[in-house]
């Protein structure tokens, strides 16, 4: 039996999250994206609230909830603004998930911990200037140097670059062995030699610090490797399956808001004499927003089953975030249309909601990525095995 229903903990966390979004966020957040504003402060109440640490254990600081709990989380926050769900992609999903399934006892207490209950921001680094989703071919470095490694290099496109305190980032130690010579490490800002810097231009995602990291002759100790050398390529790829959950489930979120905006704006809105929601286009636009929510989200409920249980979902994950993002574009396009010329101002937030909707379908895999990716599936060129990885603290899921 398949039961939809969300237990009262998950309705619980659900409406935690709306109540947040609704106070701290949804009253600011027109105005934070005029101005360009980060507001940390934003995010040191979520992790009073127990969102950065959603998924770990108590053991290690976080409240140990489930996927469907996280999936929510990531909802309701892209419900507000897209720049706090990221927050929960990065520092959760790439960092603290790899960590708590990678790193060593030290690792989790040094970093997990503070991690998890909101004391230290954490972020990931992993794309390059000349690197994107030919992860393979990094062209950072890093060499033994006795008790340490030295790293030099660059990062584009990361997220909480200037706000962050803990770094997991990727180097080549043999660019000759490909994606079997990368190794990650655990980089903490102040450390010698690394700096970062902020991306301006952007075209979305304005609420949200995006920035570079630079390494000149970085010594990082050797205890902070995370994983074996040459294990970094899979430890990224096990990473971005629960970044790419976020993403997903934040996309549906941002739908929904889509889909909010235009249900007020169909009955506020008179043409002919009529509510603009009783003309049969109009109505058109509105139930695609409405069909592509539900579907989105029960491709969601779908991986983050998997992941409680504790089987590989790489197929699952890539479907759902391909689809939400996707149909996010779509919503915000059709929320535009719905509002008109006013759709085109940030009289009303649906414009914001385009400009923050199109990252999603570049980063943490291209849609073009995701189409390959799934034909490949259905042709049976790939298949799902069984990832090497080291055990993970039982609360209700492990890798496969």
């Amino acid at each position: 039996m398949i039961d939809f229903t969300l237990t009262p903990e998950q309705r619980m966390v659900r409406d935690s999250a709306r109540e947040f979004a609704e106070a701290e966020i949804l009253p600011h957040i027109r105005e934070w994206d005029e101005r360009h504003e980060v507001h940390t402060e934003v995010f040191a109440k979520m992790g009073e609230l127990g969102f950065l640490g959603a998924p770990i254990p108590e053991t290690y600081g976080g409240p140990g909830l489930d996927y469907v709990s996280l999936g929510l989380l990531c909802e309701e926050l892209e419900r507000a603004d897209t720049a706090f769900r990221v927050i929960m992609s990065v520092h959760v999903g790439l960092n603290s998930l790899t960590l708590l399934q990678w790193g060593t006892e030290d690792q989790k207490r040094r970093f997990l911990v503070p991690q998890a209950r909101g004391e230290k921001l954490a972020t990931f680094g992993l794309t390059e200037p000349g690197v994107g989703t030919d992860a393979a071919n990094l062209q950072t470095t890093a060499r033994r140097d006795g008790d340490s490694y030295v790293l030099n290099g660059s990062k584009l496109w990361i997220s909480l670059a200037d706000v962050a305190d803990h770094f997991l980032v990727f180097a080549t130690l043999d660019r000759s062995k490909g994606h079997r010579g990368i190794t990650a490490f655990v980089v903490e800002r102040g450390m010698p030699g690394f700096g970062t810097g902020t991306i301006h231009g952007k075209m979305g995602i304005h609420a949200g610090n995006t920035g570079t990291l630079f390494f000149d002759d970085v010594r990082v100790p050797a205890e902070n490797r995370v994983g074996e050398e040459g294990e970094g390529f899979v430890i990224a790829m096990s990473a971005i399956d629960q970044g790419r959950y976020t993403v997903a489930t934040g996309a549906v979120g941002l739908a929904q808001a889509c889909l909010d905006a235009s249900l007020a704006y169909a009955h506020d809105r008179h043409t002919f004499g009529k509510e603009i929601g009783e003309h049969q286009l109009v109505k058109q636009l509105i139930a695609k927003m409405g069909q592509g929510i539900e579907a989105g989200r029960l491709l969601c409920w779908q991986a983050a089953a998997l992941k409680n249980r504790g089987l590989r979902n790489t197929r699952e994950t890539s479907l759902a975030k391909w689809f939400c993002t996707e149909h996010a574009v779509q919503s915000a396009l059709d929320a535009i249309q719905v509002h008109g010329a006013y759709g085109y101002s940030n009289e009303y937030p649906v414009e914001r909601y385009l400009r923050n909707s199109k990252a999603a379908v570049i980063y943490e895999g291209t849609s073009q990525l995701h189409t390959l990716i799934q034909a490949d599936y259905l042709l049976g060129y790939r298949e799902d095995r069984p990832l090497r990885c080291p055990p993970v603290p039982a609360q209700g899921f492990e890798r496969g």
